[in-house]
């Protein structure tokens, strides 16, 4: 069943993105890839919301929100909160929609530390090292949810 209400959520730092480290996280600033995602989410009939926060509660809360107001699935990029975050893992664990962890940079080719995320021990799907096509790739997903293999 296609997801037809969907929020985003961009964690911390998010909000610098074309001007902190492109050669990490590319030139595209977040208002593009926000623009990018609501177009397809027309294409597609589906209802989007999309949100940036550097402050891990106010995340808790959109999730939290989000089990109340229809939402049926999550995207998510926690940025740094992925590696530390019980907080944001428990808000998703009491989520019942569809949730996906996006990363615009492979995290796996980064620092030790950021080889952990809280998150993706909730998360129906991740995509990590596309950057902002991940974002649309996981849209993709949720409209047209095709063979799933939980």
């Amino acid at each position: 069943m296609m997801q037809n209400k969907v929020l985003v959520l961009h964690g911390p730092n998010l909000n610098l993105l074309g001007t902190r480290q492109p050669e990490i996280y590319g030139e595209e600033a977040l208002a593009d890839i926000d623009n990018a995602l609501y177009e397809k989410a027309a294409l597609a009939g589906m209802e989007l919301r999309c949100r940036q926060s550097n402050h891990e509660g106010e995340l808790v809360d959109a999730i939290q929100a989000a089990r109340l107001d229809g939402t049926n699935a999550i995207i998510i990029n926690p940025a740094a909160y992925t590696h530390t975050s019980v907080a944001i893992l428990d808000a998703l664990n009491a989520f019942d929609g569809q949730v996906i962890e996006v990363h615009l940079s492979n995290v796996h080719k980064r620092e030790a530390f950021r080889h952990h995320s809280y998150v993706s021990l909730r998360a129906d799907g991740v995509i990590a090292g596309l950057g902002s096509r991940g974002y649309l790739l996981a849209l993709e997903a949720l409209a047209n949810p095709g063979n799933r293999t939980d």
